[in-house]
């Protein structure tokens, strides 16, 4: 019988609020070959996939060939205008350092996110939260991202590495995307999915919803997602 054991975080929409900037980002890199992207069609249709993946579909969605140069200089684009905005805004979500500091204390945490790795960490590390998770799983370590499962399954082998026991059934996903939902359900997780960039009803596939984790109890949330622990 499972019981509530570990966290996984995704990281843009839950622990920061970078979607903005990731849009940006995204938006002035496609612009520079002339494909303009538009907020909606972002937030509808782009959001929860790593920046080759936006890359790809933006591609596809304008007829345009997916040549591995062009890929790699618009991901090269993205990433820079990304970072120097970052630099410049306060993006941690409300509630997010208390909830993320008394999570730590009781559970193993890890993050599986589509960012790339020196993004995440200059953003923890700003905030004072890396030390709260012993793994960070990012875009460079993954072949297949979300909705596939492989992000969260390799966050659960990495935690496994102290913890042997940990099994998919105990680990909980918090998630603020429809793509990272699915995978973590395909991963045999439980989800937890915050509404800071869809609303109830796009994330409605999630075992649990809240609307910010500064109002989000885990006592209260293992109690009645694994009542019978």
């Amino acid at each position: 019988m499972s019981t509530l054991q570990a966290l996984i975080f995704d990281f843009d929409g839950v622990i920061a609020n970078t979607e903005p900037l990731h849009y940006a980002g995204l938006h002035q890199a496609l612009k520079e070959i002339g494909i303009e992207l538009t907020e909606a069609e972002y937030y509808a249709d782009y959001l929860g996939y790593d920046d080759r993946g936006c890359i790809l579909t933006a591609l596809a969605a304008n007829h345009r060939p997916a040549d591995a140069a062009v890929v790699g200089r618009l991901m090269k684009r993205k990433a820079e205008a990304y970072l120097e905005s970052v630099r410049h805004h306060q993006v941690i979500f409300p509630g997010v350092p208390e909830f993320v500091h008394k999570a730590a204390h009781a559970y193993p945490m890890a993050i599986a996110s589509g960012a790339l790795r020196h993004e995440i960490e200059y953003i923890l590390d700003t905030a004072g939260l890396r030390p709260a998770f012993r793994h960070i799983i990012s875009a460079e370590d993954v072949t297949r991202g979300k909705p596939d499962p492989q992000p969260f399954l390799l966050a659960l082998k990495a935690l496994q590495q102290r913890d042997a026991g940990l099994i998919p059934a105990s680990c909980l996903v918090i998630e603020d995307s429809l793509p990272g939902v699915r995978g973590a359900r395909a991963a045999g997780m439980t989800v937890l999915a915050v509404t800071n960039t869809h609303t109830v009803q796009d994330l409605h596939e999630a075992h649990a919803i809240t609307n910010s984790l500064l109002e989000t109890d885990l006592t209260e949330l293992r109690t009645r997602l694994w009542p019978a622990a």
